[in-house]
């Protein structure tokens, strides 16, 4: 799993990615707290951490994982990678963490906002890290649901559709039927911004991307069995 993770991690400072991506997040973050801590002179950064994790992940997400499995189909080398030394399992779990990893370098530089905020204002750590911890595990979910949707296909743009498709619907699913709120992920990060972390939304997130790692290797196990 180390050696895919380097790899991975490796991509993407070797190309683009990685370094758009956390442009994505600082650049939406820095506008959201112009927007509220500077215009209003608020240190709670509560609701920066929900505005770009609802925002932010859109893009991010996608940018993230269409590429780990529709890039290896498409450029035929799938087949070499399933079957390498390495476990099927070790190998998903490799690309998973690389692209956490990702997540997390961002959310350890946004912590530069709340020492700016400590300055001019009494900022709560405890807060910021709550979120951090919220938005981490919300990235997490959200890049499981894109990994699989890039194992399943070969197109890119396609993966990252299906990736985007899959975090906006469930906003509008409540509005039809209130059982639908509980695949709503932005609904499992509501507490975080006020720094309360319940363990039901924890385990919930915690639960989302534990099945589509599942059903990730499942899916590339199936497609080893039958090439």
């Amino acid at each position: 799993m180390l050696a895919i993770l380097k790899k991975e991690l490796k991509t993407y400072f070797l190309s683009p990615i990685g370094y758009i991506t956390i442009g994505i997040f600082l650049a939406l973050y820095s506008l959201f707290f112009y927007l509220t801590a500077i215009n209003y002179g608020t240190a709670d950064l509560g609701n920066l951490y929900y505005a770009t994790a609802r925002y932010g992940l859109l893009l991010m997400t996608p940018l993230l994982t269409m590429r780990l499995f529709a890039e290896e189909r498409k450029n035929g080398t799938e087949q070499l990678l399933l079957t390498s030394p390495r476990s099927i399992t070790s190998i998903v779990l490799g690309k998973f963490f690389a692209a956490v990893a990702i997540v997390l370098i961002t959310l350890i530089i946004s912590i530069m906002y709340f020492v700016i905020v400590s300055f001019f204002g009494k900022a709560s750590i405890v807060v910021v890290l709550v979120n951090i911890l919220g938005f981490l595990l919300l990235a997490m979910a959200a890049i499981s649901i894109g990994m699989f949707a890039s194992s399943i296909t070969e197109n890119q743009i396609i993966a990252a559709i299906i990736t985007i498709g899959a975090l906006v619907i469930p906003w509008f699913l409540p509005d039809i039927d209130i059982a639908f709120s509980s695949i709503n992920l932005m609904d499992k990060f509501m507490k975080f911004p006020y720094g309360i972390i319940s363990i039901t939304d924890v385990v919930g997130l915690i639960s989302f991307t534990v099945m589509f790692v599942l059903l990730t290797i499942l899916f590339l196990k199936r497609r080893k069995t039958v090439k």
